[in-house]
C-alpha cells in the first residue's frame, strides 16, 4: 500500500475503480483545499469515494491530488479560529519516507513535496456542510479498516487451559466428538487432544497396578 497523499492527473472527473468495488460517495464543488503548510488553493470540487478522498482544481481541471482512506489517520471538524481561520475539515495522513534518489526536475520536487504533506484542510464555501462530509469520511473510514497483520494468527489460536479443556470434557459425556469430520482446532480437536491425553494417564496407572500386582505375587516389594 502507497501511503500518503499524490498529485493526479485528470479530465475534470476522476475515474474511479470500479471492478474492485470504488463507488462515489459524494461531490461537494466550492471547495478549498490546504496541504501542510503550502498556499491554499481554489476553487475546487472534491470527490469522496469508498477508497479515496480527491480534489481537483476548478480553473486546471487536469490537476489535483488524492489520498487513500488508508493513509488518513485522523480527520476531524475545525471551527476555531486560533487553529484555523476558516472553519474546515481536518485530516492527518500517514507518509512513507521520501526517496531521496529524485532528480533535481520541477515536477519531482512537487511530489516530494507531497510525500511530506501530514495534513490537509478541507474548506467548503458553505460551512454548514462540514457535518455531512464528516460523517461521509466516517463512513469510508469504517470500509477501509486497517490491515491487521495478526488477525491470522488469532482465528488460529488453538491453545487452551487445561481448564478449560477439564471444563469441556465435563460437558462431553464419554469424550465423543460432536462432529469427526472437523479438522483440529475446532471443537473436536481439543476433545480428542484431552481425551488422548486422559487415555495416556488411565494406562500409566493400570501399568503401575499390573506391577503392584506381580510384587504381591512373589511377596517382594520395591
Amino acid at each position: 500500500m502507497v501511503l500518503g497523499l499524490r498529485e493526479i492527473r485528470c479530465s475534470g472527473v476522476p475515474d474511479l475503480d470500479h471492478e474492485n468495488g470504488e463507488e462515489l460517495m459524494r461531490v461537494q464543488p466550492g471547495t478549498d483545499i490546504v496541504l501542510g503548510n503550502l498556499p491554499r488553493e481554489s476553487p475546487g470540487t472534491l470527490y469522496i469515494t469508498t477508497k479515496q478522498v480527491i480534489w481537483v482544481n476548478d480553473v486546471d481541471k487536469t490537476k489535483g491530488y488524492a489520498v487513500d482512506f488508508l493513509s488518513i489517520s485522523l480527520h476531524a471538524v475545525s471551527t476555531d479560529p486560533e487553529a484555523y481561520p476558516l472553519p474546515c475539515l481536518y485530516t492527518q495522513i500517514d507518509t512513507e519516507e521520501a526517496d531521496h534518489d529524485h532528480s533535481d526536475s520541477e515536477s519531482n520536487h512537487i511530489e516530494q513535496d507531497l510525500s511530506n504533506v501530514t495534513e490537509m484542510r478541507l474548506i467548503p464555501t458553505d460551512p454548514t456542510q462540514l457535518d455531512a462530509l464528516f460523517a461521509i469520511f466516517c463512513q469510508c473510514a469504517e470500509l477501509n479498516p486497517e490491515p491487521n497483520d495478526d488477525e491470522g494468527e488469532e482465528e488460529h489460536d488453538w491453545i487452551f487451559s487445561a481448564d478449560q479443556m477439564v471444563d469441556e470434557e465435563a460437558e462431553d459425556e464419554g469424550y465423543i466428538s460432536h462432529n469427526p469430520a472437523n479438522s483440529i482446532g475446532q471443537s473436536n480437536g481439543n476433545h480428542d487432544l484431552a481425551r488422548t491425553i486422559l487415555e495416556l494417564q488411565i494406562n500409566d496407572r493400570r501399568f503401575e497396578d499390573a506391577e503392584e500386582m506381580d510384587d504381591n505375587g512373589d511377596g517382594t516389594h520395591h
